[in-house]
């Protein structure tokens, strides 16, 4: 097959999209021993900036592992793993807690490392399993129809295929095709975040996830630095009345990065952007025919604290495969077929919501518009020094309830 020519030949399954959950559903695919081509709008040498989704889970690394055996080692590998966390309430240390050095049996329970770095792994095992990648392939258009689904690029050619894995992103064009918006609200508050390249060698700092409320240094704002693999993430969460170009300009980074970190780090800057955050699910996961199966941020978009974008992109991937194998096999059972693919929106839906949820609930606690939350807060930190709950408390709400096993059971992740 050409992509320059267009093709006439149908497929068993089309994947649109070769992000985190592109190409988990490839992999999958490939170890279901069915032929996996991806499309993507993106030329093979293009390179999205910022660390984005820089935190892969345990769950994660171990389903890479899966899929790919010596993946998840590899990924792991290139990430960082910090054994420290920390919390201050305006600038008074309130929790801190070390974990024992990782043993090297096994996978680690998480890895920090920009998510180029991690697509550039995934994509590398692909293409070692034969994965089929079209570049600069943006489909326009899909149809879908009791029989399967036609999809449409933007030089004309047509793409036939049984089922199609919608991974095309936030502004998905299949999520569109099927009549499925997102649903749900965005923050009213902008939160800036920075990647820093790290500095090591004259300017090192320790590799600990650190979560100041109201730093004292910038105006009562929340900040958080993370540790990744070459670099530094720093999320300022602003005001709401906060002109958010005080905050990314030259000037403005400069004058604000060196009162939280070194100051030479104010002259470090590689990646900035602003965001006010979805917290959206979309309305289905699948069309009327049950041919088209949205995952990653074509089904959902979440607030970042918890890591739950790209760590529940991976298994909806993995399960919308799942459902199209098992669609496959019931052949021209069509009710059969129908229900496999229904309870892979279903699940996966319910997953969404679950983390969108928990996203929810941390970004609430960020924000602390509620007076009753607010003064509960107030109330931890100052108890937090002579009661270990209640600085455990303020340390972890930042980033949503912990998976539940009641979560583990819904494949919430």
């Amino acid at each position: 097959m050409n992509a320059d020519t267009g093709t006439s030949t149908r497929h068993p399954v089309l994947v649109v999209g070769a992000g985190p959950a592109g190409l988990s559903a490839a992999l999958a695919l490939s170890a279901a021993g069915l032929p996996a081509v991806v499309l993507e709008r993106r030329t093979e040498d293009t390179v999205r900036p910022g660390s984005r989704a820089a935190y892969l889970h345990g769950a994660s690394l171990r389903e890479l592992e899966r899929l790919s055996p010596g993946l998840g080692h590899e990924t792991a590998g290139r990430g960082l793993m910090w054994a420290t966390k920390r919390s201050y309430w305006a600038g008074r240390e309130i929790y801190v807690r070390t974990y024992p050095p990782a043993t090297r049996e096994g996978l680690p329970h998480f890895t920090s490392l920009p998510q180029v770095i991690t697509e550039d792994l995934m994509a590398t095992a692909c293409r070692k399993q034969g994965v089929e990648f079209h570049w600069g392939v943006e489909v326009t258009s899909a149809l879908s129809t009791p029989e399967g689904v036609l999809l449409t690029d933007s030089a004309g050619r047509e793409w036939q295929a049984d089922y199609v894995v919608a991974a095309d992103g936030s502004r998905s064009v299949l999520r569109s095709a099927i009549g499925s918006p997102l649903e749900g609200p965005r923050s009213r508050n902008t939160f800036v975040v920075v990647d820093l390249d790290d500095d090591p060698e004259h300017h090192p700092m320790p590799i600990e996830r650190v979560f100041h409320y109201r730093h004292p240094n910038v105006g009562g704002r929340n900040v958080l630095t993370v540790p990744f693999a070459g670099g530094w993430r720093v999320d300022l969460n602003l005001k709401a009345d906060d002109d958010p170009e005080r905050f990314v300009s030259p000037e403005g980074l400069r004058r604000w990065i060196p009162r939280i970190l070194p100051e030479a780090y104010g002259e470090r800057v590689r990646w900035v952007s602003t965001y006010r955050f979805a917290q959206q699910v979309a309305a289905r996961f699948t069309d009327t025919h049950r041919r088209i199966l949205l995952t990653g941020e074509a089904s959902h978009l979440f607030a970042p604290f918890g890591a739950r974008g790209m760590n529940s992109s991976i298994p909806d991937a993995v399960r919308a495969v799942e459902a199209i194998v098992r669609a496959l096999e019931a052949g021209p059972d069509r009710a059969a077929a129908g229900a496999a693919i229904g309870r892979f929106a279903e699940e996966r839906k319910d997953a969404a919501t679950y983390n969108r949820a928990c996203a929810t609930t941390a970004l609430d606690h960020m924000l602390a518009r509620r007076p009753s939350l607010w003064l509960r807060e107030r109330a931890a930190a100052a108890v937090a020094s002579a009661g270990r709950r209640a600085g455990e408390w303020l340390d972890s709400a930042p980033y949503g309830p912990k998976l539940t096993a009641r979560g583990a059971a819904r494949g919430s992740y």
